[in-house]
């Protein structure tokens, strides 16, 4: 299996089905987790040097922090109702605890911490959604933890890609700090299908091809963008949900497009 690609597991003592490092992926600035939690349990984490983003992917729950609490929050059941979510941002050196009010599947999205701002509660109506691209390169986002929002280093968008879609695309990528053109950006892609038995095509490359593999990506599986383009493809009755957490050396995305497919922009 790639190295790029990682399965979840059954769930640990915690809760916990994926686990993502700066370690275990050989980078230096993300770090991704999803607890499936059942109703009535608690996570309780310290953020240690890390800034948090809590998404809740489907369920309700309670989350605590140091300083702040927020009660009753989640609103959605399934990611494909298609509902911007619920989030918390924690701050590094902060303490949070998450208690199911339901069955609850938590992602936890983490990044180097400087402190610079509180724990607060990023509701739907904070979120920006839009529709992207056009025909068969349609798609529709949430902007969960854009650059326009506080943050330290993490930015978090999740993305609905139709069934016969592709998103991510026309390829582009963000591996080089040569700002303002294009600014260096580690990045992880967690996956949902619906129906869950199926699977989208992901495709990670550079340009000089010493990367390049198409994987087969099933239903809670994370890809794994340490260079390189990283276009996705939905296939025919299956439609595509992803949660995309980016974290660099600085806190912008600037892209860089793969120009054998610059054509594919209107003019």
């Amino acid at each position: 299996m790639s190295e790029l690609l990682i399965k979840p597991q059954k769930r640990d003592q915690e809760g916990k089905i994926l686990y993502v490092s700066p370690e275990s992926a050989n980078w230096e600035y993300v770090g991704f987790e999803v607890y499936s939690l059942k109703e009535g349990e608690e996570l309780t984490k310290l953020t240690e040097n890390n800034e948090v983003c809590l998404v809740l992917l489907s369920g309700k729950a309670d989350v605590h922090t140091e300083k702040e609490t927020f009660q009753s929050i989640g609103k959605r059941m399934s990611v494909f109702e298609k509902l911007p979510p619920y989030s918390v941002y924690v701050p590094n050196n902060d303490t949070y605890t998450v208690k199911a009010s339901t069955d609850l599947e938590l992602a936890v999205c983490l990044a180097p911490g400087k402190g610079n701002y509180p724990a607060r509660l990023i509701a739907p109506e904070d979120v920006g959604q839009e529709d992207r691209g056009s025909g068969k390169m349609s798609r529709k986002i949430h902007n969960i933890l854009p650059e326009q929002k506080d943050a330290d280093s993490l930015l978090v968008v999740e993305v609905f890609t139709p069934e016969g879609n592709t998103s991510s695309y026309p390829p582009h990528k963000h591996d080089e700090d040569r700002l303002p053109h294009e600014s260096y950006l580690e990045e992880t892609y967690y996956h949902e299908i619906n129906p869950s038995q199926g699977f989208v095509f992901q495709r990670v490359y550079n340009d000089d091809r010493s990367l390049d593999e198409t994987l087969s990506v099933e239903h809670r599986n994370v890809v794994l963008v340490p260079e390189g383009y990283h276009p996705v493809s939905a296939v025919p009755g299956y439609e595509s949900y992803y949660l995309n957490v980016m974290a660099g050396p600085k806190r912008t995305w600037k892209f860089h497009n793969d120009p054998d497919h610059e054509w594919l922009f209107p003019k």
